[in-house]
């Protein structure tokens, strides 16, 4: 059996170093599974003693392959474990034990407008009685009460009804308590009368503040839920969207568009890089002189980075933004961008820094469609497909369109479960809908808002705007005329932890 586990092992070597990625999301999952400090030590413990197994009693002239891959995979659990452990310990904040209503006073970490639900949502740091330290406190003010001096950086004092975080509902819901942990969250509430300001903030100009000039210059240059969506694009402001928007987009199967992700930071990143190396190819002085790749990676990189600090760098386009730079190392040395390897890559680095985010549906489905995408065009047969000789232009746009459509199909498959798992229903005509909105988002909605802020600064910007209006009218009509259909939503009771687990092997 050791020499038949050796054998395989030698004949894949490029899939050796991917287990160890699954090996220490195994760890940061077991940790979270497992229910008592007693059971953490045992299986650190454990890993530790296989570990140390495979490298003294393993003899490695018989099993090189095998021995270094328990030595990997044991190492590597236990690194996964020790991650979030340690993260848990440095961040961790226990909530309020129970509801208080109680006047708080505090530092405004950072404000979110939210018009469609007629609310301000704020982060304040203050004082509570039960913890000796100033904690995070996340209060809502209605939108009547709001006063334009309440911005980041602003002293407040306001008196609110204060929530524990609350822990999941049913078995396998969504654990609000545990992300309140990690974020460092005491407790959530809403303001129940006036705040009064007692010092103005002293900072200077806030990303925030950028962020929230942008989407209301956008929805100031576009009306309704047309400039809503526009401005969620551009800035990554989802808080004027209308509640029929939104859960249109979300039983269409659209609502990925919605928040700032790998398509968004791809598409850009992607333009960028197009853009400059084409240009740079174009002036033979300078393409004769310096490395047209790299010159427009780092463009695109610099344009990847500056759409995640805009969009308010959450950890979601952070993630995104992570993989387009790994891409654009690829595509800078010469190597093969859309590979395994380099999904596995993002992966490590994005739970060394939020480990807690494995267990969440959004690290979850983005990795799942990457990995679904990847292997699904690197079969012979799609291969083979797109290879195939053709005839003229309108066959190859009937390929490429089959491919886009059966690419979806295959996505939708792969996300089906983590979002039954995780929210109890699924969009059935994802696929089908994405096959229009997707392109139309990505080549021609995002370009247009673009072209539109930076004709703004010369003051031309009305007819990209009306245009990208119209692209964006068409795609909340697909939205609405998808999920109005019968059966476009498909409801599930709760799944059984084993059940997901087994899906994900």
């Amino acid at each position: 059996m050791p020499e038949h586990a050796d054998r395989f092992l030698e004949a894949h070597p490029f899939d050796r170093g991917l287990w160890l990625v699954v090996a220490f999301a195994a760890g940061i999952v077991a940790w979270v599974s497992l229910p008592a400090l007693a059971d953490w030590i045992a299986l650190l413990l454990a890993s530790l003693a296989i570990a140390l197994f495979a490298l003294i009693l393993l003899d490695e002239s018989r099993f090189p392959y095998v021995r270094l891959a328990l030595f990997g995979c044991a190492a590597m659990l236990a690194a996964g474990m020790a991650t979030i452990w340690a993260k848990s310990e440095l961040v961790g904040q226990p909530g309020i034990a129970r509801p208080a209503v109680m006047t708080l006073q505090g530092k405004v970490l950072e404000r979110r407008e939210e018009p469609a639900k007629a609310r301000v949502r704020l982060l304040l740091l203050a004082r509570i009685p039960e913890f000796p330290d100033p904690v995070r406190v996340r209060v809502n003010l209605p939108i009547a009460k709001d006063l334009p001096t309440i911005t980041e950086g602003a002293e407040i004092r306001l008196r609110a009804r204060l929530m524990p975080p609350a822990a999941p509902m049913l078995p396998g819901a969504y654990d609000f308590a545990r992300t309140a942990w990690f974020n460092g969250l005491a407790a959530t509430g809403s303001a129940l009368g006036d705040p009064t300001v007692i010092r103005t903030s002293d900072q200077g100009a806030t990303l925030r503040a950028v962020q929230r000039s942008l989407a209301d210059h956008v929805r100031s240059q576009l009306g309704g839920s047309p400039g809503s969506i526009a401005a969620a694009l551009a800035s990554g402001d989802r808080g004027a969207i209308a509640p029929a928007d939104d859960d249109a987009m979300r039983d269409a199967g659209l609502t990925h568009l919605l928040s700032i992700s790998g398509l968004h930071v791809s598409a850009l990143v992607g333009a960028v890089y197009f853009l400059v190396a084409r240009l740079l190819a174009a002036i033979p002085w300078i393409a004769l002189r310096i490395r047209v790749p790299i010159a427009a990676a780092l463009m695109g990189a610099l344009a990847g980075i500056a759409y995640t600090l805009l969009t308010g760098a959450e950890v979601p386009t952070i993630r995104s933004c992570i993989g387009a730079l790994l891409v654009l190392v690829a595509l800078a040395l010469g190597r093969d961008p859309l590979s395994l390897r380099m999904v596995a890559v993002g992966a490590l680095v994005v739970m060394l820094f939020w480990p807690e985010a494995v267990l969440g549906p959004s690290f979850q489905m983005s990795f799942s469609a990457v990995i679904a995408i990847i292997a699904f065009h690197s079969a012979a047969p799609v291969k083979g497909f797109l290879t195939a000789e053709h005839h003229g232009p309108l066959v190859r746009m009937a390929r490429n369109l089959i491919l886009l459509l059966v690419t979806g199909v295959v996505i939708e498959l792969a996300l089906m479960p983590i979002g039954l798992f995780h929210f109890h229903r699924a969009g059935v005509y994802g696929a089908l809908a994405s096959v229009i909105a997707i392109p139309l988002t990505t080549f021609v909605t995002m370009p247009l808002i673009g072209l539109a802020l930076l004709l703004d600064s010369a003051g031309f910007g009305a007819p990209a705007w009306w245009l990208a209006g119209k692209s964006l009218e068409l795609l909340l009509a697909l939205a609405h005329f998808v999920a109005a259909r019968p059966g476009a939503v498909t409801m599930l009771p709760a799944i059984a932890p084993w059940t997901f687990a087994l899906f994900i092997a």
